[in-house]
């Protein structure tokens, strides 16, 4: 039998669907816009603090239908690619609600990505533009950009005929410098100026919410990254519902230090803030705890997102204090699972005491639970919360069949936020999504009587020592209950005797220094034996991707090739 539209499982199964008591939304992305806009028209919507920029509803609008406009200029029409490479910045903002406009499809490409990885996201999607940033720390992007396209030096703007990735012809830079065969940013908003909005609206009034509109990559831990392939539909209705989640509203400023180029930034953030009239905040190109604090306090943000190393990192900043954050009100960790500890100090020193959890995935839009702004302190710290509206998710075993509610499996999920697909990949596409419309996940998860969900680690990270299965997070939990520890990760690695031993890298809080024995002992007697860590080694840092998940695949085989164990002793 089939769950209900209530959230709870169904039969004492962990089989749940949430409510459909809040009808869909049926519009694409530019009439959500469009529909703020006209609501709102002369308040504050978008605040850039690091450039200086601050516009109302109406002359966001307006940026984005300059932009637009000389897009199609360029020759740009529906169903084309358009990727976008930078940090966040107002450009990004205004090409994302820019290329919906016009029905192209907007391909976001991480800050961190080299040649390598933009080559092939380039040739993926075969983008007939690129928006990018001039550079990003120290990253000259430009010149990347020619590394796969060197005929780009050579060429005129719009005329780019490149060997490796030959649907290539428009390069728009950001900033006041001029580039060979490139445009600047401004002189494709100026192509646009004069142009009726009623030739644009043409335009948008031909596009459809099942439309793709946006294709993002996995992470890509294992093997290359993955398109994940995203319609009007998929991200309209996440953003909508995430921000109700929050009680959010046109009296709130909501603090975006998260990246755009993730659905965080750009799904849960900016169009988040655009489904419910919002004031969007972004501190600067990149997350900086000092400017995120800054931004709060001069600001008077009402929510704040982040990823639980981004509070970690503000929580533990010397000048904290000198902060005042008693505007906060709301606001989401997320983007990894979000210690306990953490979580506690953010509701009472950061004042967010209706601050939600929440957890998806890119292929899902990306969120599947939430917390409310009122779930009880005991689940809103020890689970992510009950399933979103219009959502359906169960828990199975190997065999695919559903689990009694409470105990762990895989957790698959289906409704309008899965995924039109894998990007030009059908094999890895029905790989992922079943014949019945299930999303097959990898994270395991339970979920309980009262429908409260628990993410308790991958199924590629379990660690299987003599035997015994055992899920990392279980042990970070316990490992954040020492009072020296800011961060931790736990992950297998070989053993000759034992298949997997329990491995955990540490960053310590500052001035402190725990060694392998103090923690080994900090969890004799509290943990089962196997599960205590048999290696400890403090970091300063850990990999993360830009988005904050931890990278166990890289601390792995740093670990490897530490203790000289070869590669070839894990599957």
């Amino acid at each position: 039998m089939k769950p209900k539209d209530d959230g709870m499982p169904a039969n004492g199964l962990s089989w749940v669907r949430g409510t459909r008591d809040e009808p869909l939304i049926e519009a694409t992305i530019p009439e959500l816009l469009a529909r703020t806009v006209a609501r709102l028209g002369d308040a504050v919507a978008a605040v850039f603090v690091q450039q200086g920029i601050r516009r109302s509803w109406r002359e966001f609008a307006s940026d984005v239908d300059r932009m637009a406009a000389g897009l199609a200029a360029l020759g740009i029409a529906k169903g084309d690619r358009v990727g976008i490479w930078s940090p966040n910045r107002y450009e990004w903002l205004v090409t994302q609600f820019a290329t919906a406009r016009i029905g192209a499809i907007l391909v976001t490409i991480n800050p961190a990505y080299r040649i390598s990885e933009l080559d092939y996201a380039l040739r993926l999607t075969g983008c007939a533009a690129i928006v990018l940033s001039p550079g990003f720390k120290g990253s000259d992007y430009v010149a990347m950009l020619g590394e796969v396209a060197p005929e780009l030096a050579s060429s005129e703007p719009g005329l780019l005929s490149a060997a490796a990735v030959p649907a290539l012809r428009h390069v728009i830079v950001m900033g006041a410098d001029s580039h060979p065969g490139a445009w600047r940013f401004d002189d494709v908003e100026r192509m646009g100026d004069g142009v009726d909005s009623a030739a644009l609206d043409a335009i948008t009034a031909v596009l459809d919410p099942n439309d793709a509109i946006n294709i993002q990559f996995t992470s890509g831990t294992t093997g290359l990254p993955k398109g994940a392939t995203l319609t009007h539909r998929n991200i309209v209705n996440n953003a909508y519902f995430v921000t109700g989640r929050l009680n959010l509203s046109e009296v709130d400023r909501l603090c975006i230090p998260v990246p755009f180029y993730h659905c965080f930034g750009m799904v849960m953030g900016t169009l988040g803030c655009v489904a419910r009239g919002a004031r969007m905040i972004v501190p600067g190109e990149a997350f900086d705890p000092v400017s995120v604090l800054t931004t709060v306090h001069d600001e008077g943000a009402t929510a704040l997102y982040g990823v639980p190393t981004m509070f970690v990192g503000m929580l533990e900043h010397p000048d904290f204090a000198s902060f005042d954050l008693s505007t906060l009100r709301t606001g989401i960790m997320a983007g990894a699972p979000c210690p306990i500890e953490v979580m506690k100090k953010v509701q009472t020193l950061m004042h967010m005491r209706e601050v939600t959890i929440a957890y998806g995935m890119t292929e899902t839009s990306p969120v599947s639970f939430q917390s409310a702004i009122d779930t009880p302190l005991d689940k809103r710290v020890s689970s992510v919360g009950r399933i979103h509206p219009h959502v359906e998710v169960r828990i199975v075993d190997e065999t695919g069949t559903t689990v009694p509610s409470g105990e762990q499996g895989e957790l698959l999920t289906r409704g309008y936020s899965v995924m039109k697909g894998y990007w030009d990949d059908a094999a890895q596409t029905a790989a992922a999504i079943d014949k019945d419309g299930w999303m097959h996940t990898g994270d395991l998860a339970r979920i309980d009587d009262e429908g409260y969900c628990n993410i308790t680690g991958r199924v590629k990270d379990m660690i299987c020592r003599g035997g015994e299965n055992i899920y990392p997070r279980e042990i970070e939990e316990f490992l954040y209950t020492h009072p020296d520890i800011s961060q931790v990760q736990v992950f297998g690695i070989p053993d000759d005797r034992l298949g997997e031993i329990v491995c955990a890298w540490i960053v310590p809080k500052p001035g402190k220094a725990p060694d392998e024995a103090e923690i080994q002992n900090h969890c004799r007697g509290r943990i089962a034996h196997f599960k205590i860590p048999a290696v400890v080694r403090l970091r300063d840092t850990l990999p993360m991707t830009v988005t904050g998940k931890p990278q166990k695949f890289l601390m792995r085989a740093t670990m490897m090739r530490e203790l000289g164990l070869s590669t070839t002793e894990t599957a």
